[in-house]
């Protein structure tokens, strides 16, 4: 009898737990976590908690040979413009290397694309160091699977959303009454919901192509106002107040106008048609 997948996740947060919400149990998983807290939970979603930091490369010698697939979900430090932690965690399963190994990434690396429809050969362009962690993280990553034969698979996520996500629903925003660009200032915005996330890392590990970059995104195209407008509706919330850019630079924090500074819209022809993924969601208005 064929024994089951081996799974080794990452950074298990909301997407893991939901990841191994859909495995119930058919797959040994194990589940790296730096805080002795989530032990217990992680233990009841189903996973075997392991202690380690990716910040402290003598604490992750358990991971070696332990998995055939790998799932790194998290993020690097807050700060610079390289990503150590994934380097950390590739020396550590060098020794003994899995088969597949994806990683959720962020759309943020194409950089502002002036609202143009693109796909996954668009070059990337960081404009922050956030994003530029996330490039670095990447070629860190295919480099290793080219290295060592190991099947990388690279998911580009823009804004994940689900109404039992913490801090994933518009609905907090719109309360406090945060205001959005005007239609003629506005940037696109691109979206997924956590569901469909945790069922695309999954087909990534099985099916995805080696040193493949897929779009991880559903199929909506949606100026950013024009999102929290419908959020607003569906919730019985008042329509967020309408700034200028000249405005928006005055109120809002830098971080803020990070976001309001890159404008793209995401093909994802390679999330239908290689991973074989049927969105639940294939639009916020069904989402949220």
């Amino acid at each position: 009898m064929t024994s089951p997948p081996r799974l080794l996740i990452i950074g298990c947060g909301d997407v893991g737990l939901r990841v191994l919400k859909l495995l119930a149990g058919r797959w040994r998983v194990f589940a790296l976590t730096s805080s002795p807290a989530r032990a217990s939970a992680l233990r009841q979603a189903g996973a075997v908690p392991l202690r380690g930091n990716l910040d402290e490369p003598a604490t992750l010698g358990r991971l070696t040979g332990l998995a055939d697939l790998v799932l790194h979900l998290a993020p690097p430090a807050a700060a610079g413009a390289t990503d150590a932690r994934t380097r950390h965690l590739l020396a550590a399963l060098a020794r003994r290397p899995p088969t597949a190994l994806v990683y959720v990434s962020t759309t943020g690396v194409y950089g502002d694309c002036g609202g143009d429809r693109i796909d996954e050969t668009r070059a990337v362009n960081p404009a922050t160091d956030r994003a530029r962690r996330r490039v670095d993280a990447e070629s860190q990553l295919r480099a290793f699977g080219r290295r060592h034969g190991v099947r990388v698979g690279l998911l580009r996520v823009p804004g994940i959303y689900a109404r039992d996500r913490e801090g994933g629903h518009p609905r907090e925003r719109l309360v406090r009454g945060t205001p959005v660009l005007r239609r003629e200032d506005d940037v696109y915005t691109n979206h997924i919901h956590a569901d469909d996330l945790a069922r695309a890392c999954l087909l990534a590990l099985l099916r995805g192509r080696p040193q493949r970059v897929v779009n991880a995104c559903d199929d909506s195209e949606l100026l950013m106002g024009d999102y929290f407008d419908l959020a607003a509706d569906l919730a019985g919330l008042p329509r967020p107040e309408r700034i200028t850019r000249a405005q928006a630079a005055e109120r809002m924090s830098p971080i803020q106008l990070s976001f309001w500074s890159e404008s793209r819209r995401l093909a994802n022809k390679r999330l239908r048609r290689e991973l074989r993924l049927s969105l639940r969601y294939p639009t916020p208005r069904e989402g949220l």
